[in-house]
């Protein structure tokens, strides 16, 4: 005589909400740095945790020489949809910048300087890589008030630990 066996019941899987994000900004461009502002800026409005850890170029965004002076790359930007040799035209990066900051404007984008402001007063933290500013001489002293740490990746990835890491 064969036994029949029922076969456990599975309950459905239930998705699991992000709780933590840690976003790397490694462009120093207004297309490279934008997008992690606003996951960031998202994310805290969403109740999620985020940190923000720039390198490389990336570092612009929260340099105080540099975060108002941020530019949108026309040479080789594909995306831009124009032959790289009229990006390299003097003055094409600042046209198209300018047309860009228009457009954000627009739809309440704010500028770079009160954006990084506005993250870091939400509750993100700001951080600068290590490497990247040895590697360029720089001090905590050269970078804006909201930048809470210079820190290695070891330390970043502690800081992330639980958390989605995001590149952008």
């Amino acid at each position: 005589m064969t036994q029949m066996f029922e076969a456990p019941q599975i309950a459905p899987h239930e998705p699991k909400t992000i709780e933590k994000v840690a976003i790397v900004i490694s462009k120093g461009s207004l297309e490279g740095i934008y997008p992690g502002l606003i996951m960031a800026n998202g994310a805290r409005m969403e109740g999620i945790e985020a940190d923000l850890f720039f390198t490389f170029f990336g570092l612009d965004a929260i340099r105080k020489d540099r975060f108002e002076k941020i530019k949108v790359a026309t040479v080789g930007n594909p995306g831009l949809h124009m032959p790289t040799l009229l990006g390299a035209i003097p003055g094409a990066s600042a046209l198209v910048t300018g047309m860009m900051k228009r457009q954000m404007e627009k739809i309440d984008i704010p500028p770079i300087p009160e954006f990084v402001e506005l993250v870091a007063d939400s509750g993100a933290q700001l951080y600068a890589c290590k490497a990247t500013v040895d590697m360029f001489g720089l001090s905590m002293e050269d970078f804006v008030p909201q930048v809470a740490d210079i820190i290695s990746v070891g330390e970043f990835y502690e800081q992330a630990a639980g958390g989605q890491i995001i590149f952008t």
